[in-house]
C-alpha cells in the first residue's frame, strides 16, 4: 500500500473518532448545565473552562477568545474552523482524506461521511445548533457510528483495515484520557476534591459507558471509574482495550510476530500494554491521576510518531525529522496535517 494511501486512511478514521468523541463531551456537559440552571457567570466560566484545558487547546482559545464561557466554548469546540479540531473542521478534514483515496472506499462509506459533511454546512445543522443542540450532536454521533459500522462491514480485512482501526482506537484511547482529565481540572488538580467529585457519571457517559459499567460495578466512585475507564480488558472504549486494538493493527502490517518488535512503533505499543496489563488503579492516584493521564497522552503521541515514521515519512526526510519535545496529541496531528499537504 502507497504511504500517502494509508496516512489518509488512518486519518480519515482518526478524525471521524474524534468528531463523535467532542460531539459526546459538549452534549454531556450541556445536559449537566441543566441540572445547575443557578450557577452565575464566574462558576460558568470554571465549569466550561476544564473542557479547553483538557483539549490541549488553551493557548489557541486563549487567542481567539476573551471569555470562556458555555457560547464561546461549545463555539470553539462545535464549529470554529480556526480550531483546527473543532467538529466541524475534523469533519472536513475527513472527507477530504477519504476524497483522496476515494477509489480505496466501498460507494456507502464515502456517500456517508459526504452526507455528513453537508448536513454540518446545512441550514438544518446551523438552525439545530442553536435551537435543539443536543438533536445537532446526536445526529453527529449516530452518522460517526453509522461511518464506522459500514466500514467495518464493507472493507476488505488487509493492511487499510488495519491502518483505519489503528488510527480509530489510538484516537479513542486519547479522548478517554482527557474525558477522565476533565475532573482533575475541575478540582484545580485537587487529588482528594477530584476522588469525591460528582461528575464521575457524565463521564461515563461521555464515553458511553454507563450502562456497560452498572453491570460490573456496585458504585460510581473515582477508583471503580478509572479502572473501568482505564484498564478494563472487555469494555471497548477502555485505555486498555484500544492500545491491545492498536498493538495487534501494528504487527499486523508489519507481519511481525506480537511479544516481539521489529521497529519503533511496535515497540512502543508493546511497552504501553504490558505496563496496563500490569497496571493498578492505586498506582494512578498514588502518582496523581493528572500526571499519570498527562504520561498516557505523550505514549499515545509517541505511537502515532512512531508509526508516521515507519510507514509515511520519506526515507530521504527521515534524518531531517528530529523531534525535540513531547507534542500534545492537538499540536501533533496538525503537524501531521501539514506533512499530508506537503506530500
Amino acid at each position: 500500500m502507497l504511504s500517502r494511501v494509508a496516512n489518509s486512511l488512518y486519518w480519515m478514521v482518526r478524525y471521524v473518532e474524534r468528531a463523535d468523541n467532542l460531539a459526546r463531551l459538549i452534549d454531556v456537559n450541556q445536559q449537566m448545565l441543566l441540572d445547575n440552571e443557578s450557577l452565575d457567570s464566574e462558576r460558568l466560566r470554571a465549569f466550561w473552562r476544564p473542557i479547553i484545558l483538557s483539549t490541549g487547546d488553551e493557548e489557541l482559545f486563549n487567542r481567539l477568545y476573551d471569555n470562556a464561557g458555555s457560547s464561546e466554548v461549545v463555539r470553539f469546540l462545535t464549529d470554529d474552523e480556526s480550531n483546527p479540531n473543532s467538529i466541524v473542521f475534523c469533519i472536513l478534514q475527513a472527507r477530504e482524506n477519504a476524497r483522496t483515496v476515494r477509489d480505496q472506499l466501498s460507494e456507502d462509506l464515502w456517500e456517508e461521511l459526504n452526507g455528513l459533511f453537508l448536513y454540518i454546512r446545512s441550514e438544518e445543522a446551523k438552525w439545530l445548533r442553536v435551537s435543539n443542540p443536543q438533536r445537532f450532536y446526536e445526529n453527529i454521533r449516530r452518522s460517526a457510528v453509522t461511518f464506522l459500522g459500514i466500514a467495518s462491514s464493507t472493507t476488505m480485512r488487509g493492511e487499510q483495515w488495519d491502518f483505519m482501526e489503528l488510527g480509530r482506537h489510538l484516537e479513542r484511547a486519547d479522548k478517554t484520557t482527557r474525558f477522565l482529565d476533565v475532573v482533575t481540572y475541575l478540582s484545580d488538580g485537587d487529588e482528594e476534591a477530584a476522588t469525591g467529585t460528582v461528575h464521575w457519571p457524565a463521564i461515563l457517559r461521555s464515553c458511553g459507558a454507563l450502562g456497560a459499567f452498572r453491570s460490573s460495578e456496585r458504585s460510581v466512585t473515582a477508583p471503580s471509574v478509572v479502572n473501568f475507564l482505564i484498564f478494563s480488558r472487555n469494555f471497548p472504549r477502555s485505555v486498555r482495550f484500544c492500545i491491545d486494538r492498536v498493538d495487534v493493527c501494528i504487527h499486523r502490517i508489519s507481519g511481525s510476530e506480537r511479544g516481539t518488535f521489529c521497529n519503533r512503533a511496535e515497540r512502543e505499543s508493546g511497552k504501553l500494554l504490558a505496563d496496563l496489563n500490569y497496571g493498578l488503579t492505586s498506582v494512578a492516584f498514588s502518582v496523581g491521576l493528572h500526571h499519570f493521564l498527562d504520561n498516557l497522552q505523550a505514549r499515545f503521541n509517541a505511537i502515532g510518531d512512531a508509526v508516521f515514521e515507519c510507514y509515511v515519512l520519506m526515507p530521504d526526510r527521515i534524518k531531517s525529522y528530529q523531534p525535540t519535545e513531547l507534542r500534545s496529541a492537538y499540536s501533533t496531528s496538525n503537524w501531521q496535517m501539514q506533512q499530508q499537504q506537503q506530500q
